[in-house]
């Protein structure tokens, strides 16, 4: 059998090379969920006869075209498509060498991206740590998490959360198939970014995921963020289908309507629509949080960190933001995420940088409210039930955009992948001569905590411990990393005072 074509449970499959990495691209994990399978779990795939081709990556799912940052985070050329339900796998090689598996879940809101992205290409892993690198698309947006509740019937009860389903399908289709391809099934690092992150911080505590994963790593996220109660969920699905034409229990509509009009009616609503998991008592039958305050995740280790300007990268969707004088902002900043502490406020001003904007102060309220604290949160919940937790933060600034930016949200995925290099890249980072050296020390981190569940080693400049209630050390990604001492314990103790 040639080199690249490699024997899975549903049959052959042929792939190619890159850079002396063997590649395998558009595998199908389930069912197209087409047809009578629209808004159903997913199905294992069919079997197929003879040597299937995987040289070219498969159709996005379904979702909007986003100028900004489909152009920030790399360019599909995949056109997308309801059937959208394929992985891609990186290896040094097919030879039942057993090599740990880092499994990546990408971000984008819930409402696009994909595993195709040339930002998230998985050869440098391969080349650099000898692991297999698998990346996967989930359905998103309103044909992922549209929560219909009991409204058509129990077969559609899953609903909101067929993107998380989706993860775990293509988990088991690794834990199933990874071996062939050169992974060791039982070393599975799973990884992500924003809803990707978000994604694991719910893999965490459901019990269906429990045994398809070792590790996790939660970048720029966790359970917390993107949650919906099916109170919530379900208001907004109404909206949805009546601008859909959809009446509440009209199956025939719901799966006939063409998935273009679908999403154009959803999209019609207005930036405002969040999508995510929806805590529905069926797939999610709590808080990611309260599950893993109670061990869920018992004794999985996680790597887990935040970008220190996370929420600045919004200012390009949203340039209202720049502009709002400071009681406008400290307003709408209330209306997004709850009463604001005055502790908190007095934190915010006595520590602003006195150059900086009115709209760059107020804000970090935002990266903390809507990354920051989650992450807080699943450290301590893990720490506290045994796991290794080891914290970073990513403070490489982007000069890019006049330096509005500095270290915004998804900034540190090429640095991470170790593809400054992919298109588009630099004009997102920039060319600070650090910006390599910083790549080396994430990559290098990620590959280690995937093979052995610890970052440390030669490549970071200094020891990073792990998280612990005592301590609380963060790992700084900078010109000059190094660790800081509880680096979020003031801005903490300000926002504990809402009690």
């Amino acid at each position: 059998m040639e080199p690249t074509v490699v024997e899975t449970r549903y049959g052959r499959l042929r792939g190619g090379t890159n850079e002396g990495v063997f590649v395998w691209k558009g595998i199908p994990y389930a069912k197209a969920p087409v047809g009578e399978c629209r808004f159903l779990p997913p199905e294992p795939p069919d079997a197929w006869d003879g040597v299937r081709e995987a040289a070219a990556f498969g159709p996005v799912v379904m979702q909007p075209s986003d100028p900004i940052f489909s152009g920030l985070l790399g360019r599909m050329s995949e056109a997308p498509s309801e059937d959208g339900l394929y992985l891609n796998i990186w290896s040094p090689a097919a030879d039942g060498k057993k090599r740990p598996v880092l499994f990546w879940i990408h971000g984008g809101a819930f409402l696009f991206g994909s595993g195709s992205s040339p930002w998230y290409d998985g050869t440098a892993f391969a080349k650099h740590g000898d692991v297999v690198v698998v990346t996967i698309n989930y359905r998103m947006n309103v044909f992922g998490f549209l929560h219909l509740g009991d409204s058509f019937g129990e077969e559609y009860a899953q609903a909101g959360n067929l993107g998380i389903l989706d993860q775990v399908a293509a988990l088991r289709w690794v834990k199933e198939n990874i071996e062939a391809f050169g992974g060791d099934p039982d070393n599975v690092t799973i990884f992500g970014e924003s809803a990707g992150a978000a994604s694991v911080g719910v893999l965490l505590s459901l019990p269906e995921a429990r045994g398809l994963f070792r590790r996790a790593i939660l970048q720029s996220g966790s359970g917390a963020l993107l949650l919906r109660s099916p109170e919530t969920a379900m208001a907004m699905t109404e909206r949805i289908l009546e601008r859909a034409g959809i009446r509440l229990g009209d199956r025939g509509r719901l799966l006939s309507i063409p998935a273009e009009e679908l999403l154009r009616a959803a999209l019609s609503l207005g930036p405002r629509i969040m999508y995510g998991p929806v805590v529905d008592g069926r797939v999610l039958r709590r808080h990611p949080i309260e599950a893993l305050n109670d061990g869920a995740a018992s004794g999985i280790p996680i790597l887990i960190g935040v970008t220190k300007d996370e929420y600045n990268l919004f200012t390009l969707t949203d340039p209202s933001w720049t502009k709002l004088g400071e009681k406008e902002l400290l307003d709408r900043i209330n209306r997004e995420v709850g009463p604001v502490p005055e502790a908190a406020i007095r934190y915010y001003a006595e520590t602003a940088e006195p150059s900086a904007p009115v709209w760059q102060k107020w804000l970090r309220i935002m990266t903390y409210r809507v990354f920051v604290e989650g992450m807080l949160r699943t450290a301590d919940a893990q720490a506290a039930h045994g796991a290794d937790v080891y914290m970073y933060r990513f403070d490489y600034e982007t000069p890019v955009f006049g330096g509005q930016l500095k270290a915004c949200h998804a900034l540190e995925l090429p640095f991470v992948f170790h593809n400054l290099h992919q298109p588009g890249v630099a004009n997102f980072v920039g060319n600070r001569p650090e910006r390599e050296a910083i790549a080396n020390e994430m990559h290098y981190a990620w590959l280690s905590f995937a093979r052995t569940g610890n970052p440390n080693g030669d490549h970071l400049p200094e020891e990073w411990p792990a998280y612990a209630k005592e301590r609380k050390p963060v790992f700084v990604f900078a010109a000059a990393s190094h660790v800081e001492d509880d680096p979020f314990g003031c801005e903490r103790a300000a926002w504990m005072t809402r009690a």
